[in-house]
């Protein structure tokens, strides 16, 4: 029995690596470049992104005004059951809504304590390599002033990726540097003082790498995108409401629109670490700042009584 012939098919080269992961990348960033471009907005103006999402709500509440006035004039529409559909889609909206603003909150605490936690590592890691009676100790601690600086920086700094990434090699370099005199010192005396300056500063790197993780994130697009959606239906069918009724009450509206595009952009501005005017205080950075400028003074013995 003659086996089968099989038609070869002719097959284009696979891609390599790098022309894979650059089509990764483009649908990825395409899934998200109009997240990518209210982001830049909400940057670039907070009262532009505000302005916008008013004038959204509020145009998707005309149109549902115009439908229920059209739905009116034809009798297509029971007025008496569209108020319990409108009504639970404003309690699920609300709903919503807070939860968001909790989990942005949430966001925001975890930044500020972050900046907490790296400044009084820092501090303790400076006692030590003071304390430690090293000429590399010294070095260390001047090298964690420097280091104080630029984790000061990068809290302050806005949306700017030369920036960040400029002040993320900074700190990786002040991190080598600094791990280098450390390690030197145990090498000479392995003694558990020694193990105790590095046990510090393994810390303040571990606070620092959790404090750029929590400055990274920021609110999940469809949870944005759901709140979006959500809002601009709950005022259509709002809207609607109105149009059925005649009486589109666009003050009272207005106040309504104003109130939820408050809150989404509180929710916006939390959630995101370098967006608008919830900034990430530094007083922990000036305070271990100001410690540094005493030093260390070691007083005499006190006299024998």
């Amino acid at each position: 029995m003659q086996p089968a012939s099989v038609r070869s098919v002719k097959c284009d080269p696979p891609l390599p690596p790098r022309d894979e992961l650059l089509l990764q990348e483009i649908g990825h960033n395409g899934d998200h470049l109009m997240t990518a471009l209210i982001v830049a907005l909400a940057t670039w103006s907070v009262l532009a992104f505000s302005l916008l999402l008013f004038v959204a709500q509020f145009l998707a509440h005309e149109a549902g005004v115009w439908f229920g006035r059209r739905g009116a004039t034809h009798g297509e529409v029971q007025p008496e059951k569209i108020g319990v559909v409108v009504g639970g889609m404003l309690g699920l909206l609300a709903f919503v809504l807070a939860l968001t603003l909790s989990f942005a909150n949430t966001r925001f605490t975890e930044r500020r304590d972050g900046t907490l936690a790296e400044a009084n590592a820092i501090g303790t890691a400076w006692l030590r390599a003071e304390a430690i009676g090293h000429p590399r100790g010294a070095e260390i601690a001047r090298l964690l002033e420097q280091y104080t600086q630029v984790r000061r920086q990068f809290v302050l700094a806005d949306n700017d990726p030369g920036v960040l990434g400029a002040l993320n090699q900074q700190t990786n370099a002040l991190q080598s540097a600094i791990w280098g005199h450390a390690s030197a010192i145990v090498r000479e005396r392995p003694d558990p003082v020694a193990t105790s300056l590095m046990a510090a500063l393994n810390d303040t790197f571990d606070m620092t790498t959790a404090e750029r993780f929590a400055f990274s994130l920021r609110l999940p697009p469809q949870i944005f995108w759901l709140l979006i959606g959500m809002t601009m239906l709950s005022m259509a069918t709002l809207g609607y409401q109105f149009g059925v009724r005649g009486r589109p009450l666009r003050i009272l509206v207005a106040l309504l629109t104003l109130m939820w595009t408050v809150v989404i952009v509180d929710i916006l501005d939390l959630a995101s670490a370098r967006v608008g005017a919830f900034r990430t205080s530094t007083e922990a950075y000036d305070w271990t700042l100001q410690g540094f400028k005493g030093g260390v003074t070691i007083p005499p013995l006190p006299a024998p009584r």
